[in-house]
């Protein structure tokens, strides 16, 4: 009789070198859960199948890195849009880009196809939102209203509206048909990330950096719970098909919440870092993050995973979305009116003045025929993207991914170099690029070899160059396998005391920064933070100061902006995290003092405040010409983090 083996509830599906440079943006496809997009900083988009290694096709034509990417419902389009502001939509089944979209003047940070119309909405880190129609090339109408970065964009699921998350902490609620804000919801007390409609009911769900989930009723627009407390930022989120429960997406984690009333029903713990993306196919929730240039994909078996207080698991399969239940209380929303049919003309949409839309010119034509679609693997290809003679483009049934035993170690795949995409034009010499036949590859060599990072991320998965086995004392005969209690843990102690000297030292230092504090102003606490000489006890000073805006005073800048200088130059990221958030506060509440103040006739007789005051403006500025320096050198890197920097360069520019 065969013995029943426990699997686990989640594991490391695989791990690939996505692209020759930093991955920026990977997104999966919501239709099969088996398709995956990658964009890089080579200012490519490949096209990839989950779990297996290798590219199956190569986008090219942005001049920029990808910043945003996302695949529409019948998985046969893709958009993609880069740093400089250029949209580009492909058809993937043709293998030749389809549109060209220019409009936006920054960063696109977020994109989305509705639901079944050929329209795509587009936000940006210029704060506007743009809904284009794929077909007729062109920009509908452009929304405006956020007033920083729009992060996150999704359409109703009939289709109707549109809402937008934005690092101004509030999440909007457009109508297409009207062209006008429905509403705007605020509670939020740090730039939301994520935003998600309920697949049924009136229901709409956000994700912020303030560490919480709320959820919002469309009909009432009042708050219906919010889930706060917890480690994390929230990076993303998705309703389950039947719409009972919300995955949450944190560091390494997932969970699942319920909302009346406010619950978490499980976490199950993944190893998936900062987790970019979630579907869910064959009753399994698939997770994808990326780091530097690899890509890594995480399953998590559902049926394992309660998502109920009442349901048993097991009994409700989440690729397969249930009848809408029958109301059985008046807690019970309104539930969206579908299309009965397929839409091929969705219901007209207001549209701006005619200077709004964009006819086609040469200059975008030009644009296109640059853009070329490079098929790496060709039986993937035909077996995923040619259409098939049939009426409708349903995917076959995929089958679940295997699980490993619950007893194994880790089953992920190391990470494998896949044909990378390699442009027939290119000048690079042919020596430099890689010989399969010559060179086979080798797992144990590949380039995810461990060497110090030059930023030290603020969250990470395990510590920075450190092994387990140089902590363990050495095995002098190969055939002893078993080590003395004693000895390892001495070799574990060694860096114990020293760690502890450190964090009493660092105490010590903040009590006497709060002591000062108390019995004086902020600005003689943070001469003594910054007396002190130790970075680490600034950004904890400058973390409280940051929240509270009306702290800041002239005097404050003079002292802080040597000390952001030297953060915004950190290897930390929590220190860089911190820099930026003081010199962008900075720079929206004084900046403008500072360049009037410059900038007015001198005055006639003696106004010894007004000089004193003219002293303090003259060496702020200078030092934010210093500043500025940095923030230029820094505002190509990728990410968030390269996002920030490029939205400082912008608040900057009056100083050029």
């Amino acid at each position: 009789m065969a013995v029943a083996v426990t699997t686990k509830t989640a594991w490391k599906l695989q791990e690939i070198m996505a692209h020759s440079s930093n991955v920026s943006s990977v997104v999966l496809g919501k239709g099969s859960g088996r398709m995956l997009a990658t964009g890089g900083d080579d200012c490519r988009v490949n096209i990839w199948s989950v779990s297996k290694p290798n590219c199956i096709m190569s986008l090219t034509g942005h001049t920029t890195p990808i910043e945003s990417l996302q695949v529409n419902p019948n998985e046969k389009l893709i958009v993609a849009g880069s740093r400089s502001g250029s949209i580009r939509v492909w058809d993937l089944e043709a293998a030749k880009v389809l549109r060209t979209l220019p409009g936006h003047k920054a960063n696109i940070c977020s994109l989305h196809f509705h639901p079944f119309g050929s329209f795509v909405a587009s936000g940006s880190l210029d704060t506007n939102i743009k809904l284009w129609d794929v077909r007729r090339k062109g920009c509908i109408f452009t929304f405006k209203g956020h007033t920083e970065a729009v992060r996150c964009l999704r359409f109703s699921p009939d289709g109707k509206w549109v809402a937008s998350a934005a690092d101004d902490h509030t999440v909007k609620l457009w109508d297409l048909t009207a062209g006008k804000l429905m509403f705007e919801f605020t509670g939020h007390t740090g730039p939301v990330n994520v935003v998600e409609f309920h697949p049924n009911e009136y229901l709409l769900a956000s994700g912020s950096s303030d560490r919480t989930v709320r959820f919002w009723d469309l009909e009432k627009f009042q708050v219906v719970s919010c889930i706060e407390e917890e480690a994390t930022p929230v990076r993303c989120v998705l309703f389950s098909p039947d719409g009972c429960c919300l995955y949450s997406g944190f560091q390494d984690s997932l969970r699942v919440y319920g909302w009346e009333p406010e619950r978490c029903f499980d976490v199950v713990l993944v190893n998936w870092g900062k987790v970019a993306d979630l579907s869910i196919s064959s009753n399994q929730l698939i997770g994808v993050s990326f780091a530097q240039s690899t890509v890594s994909s995480f399953v998590v078996d559902l049926n394992r995973v309660p998502k109920s207080d009442s349901v048993p698991q097991g009994l409700i399969r989440d690729d397969q979305p249930l009848v809408p239940p029958t109301p059985t209380g008046s807690s019970l929303r309104r539930i969206y009116d579908r299309p009965s049919t397929s839409c091929s003309k969705p219901q007209r949409v207001k549209h701006n003045s005619e200077s709004e839309r964009h006819s086609p010119s040469s200059e975008d034509d030009r644009d296109e025929k640059e853009s070329k679609a490079e098929i790496q693997n060709q039986e993937d290809y035909k077996e995923i993207f040619q259409p098939k003679n049939a009426i409708c483009r349903t995917p076959p049934r995929t089958e679940p991914f295997p699980a490993p035993p619950e007893d194994e170690p880790g089953t992920a795949k190391e990470a494998v170099k896949p044909s990378q995409a390699v442009d027939v034009q290119t000048s690079l010499p042919k020596q430099e690029l890689p010989d399969p036949v010559q060179r086979p590859l080798n797992p144990s060599s590949t380039s995810l070899s461990r060497t110090e990072p030059s930023v030290i991320p603020a969250a990470r998965n395990e510590p920075i160059g450190l092994k387990a086995s140089d902590f363990l004392p050495a095995v002098k005969n190969q055939s002893q396998t078993e080590l003395v209690d004693e000895e390892a843990m001495s070799q574990i102690r060694k860096g114990h005391e020293t760690m502890c000297v450190v964090l009493t030292s660092r105490h010590k230092n903040l009590d006497a920064v709060r002591a000062v504090w108390s019995t004086s102003d902020i600005k003689n606490s943070l001469d003594s933070a910054v007396a002190i000489n130790d970075l680490s006890v600034v950004v904890d000073l400058l973390n409280i100061v940051n929240q509270k805006a009306s702290l800041w005073k002239l005097d404050l800048c003079t002292i802080v902006l040597p000390q952001i200088e030297k953060l915004l130059q950190s290897k930390y990221e929590s220190y860089v995290q911190t820099g930026c958030t003081s010199l962008k506060l900075i720079l929206q509440r004084f900046l403008p003092l500072i360049t009037d103040i410059l900038a007015a006739p001198p005055s006639v007789g003696v106004d010894i405040s007004r000089e004193e005051r003219l002293h303090k403006c003259k060496l702020c500025y200078k030092q934010l010409k210093n500043i500025s320096n940095v923030v230029k050198n820094k505002s190509g890197l990728s990410g968030r983090h390269g996002s920030a920097f490029r939205e400082l360069l912008l608040l900057m520019a009056v100083l050029d």
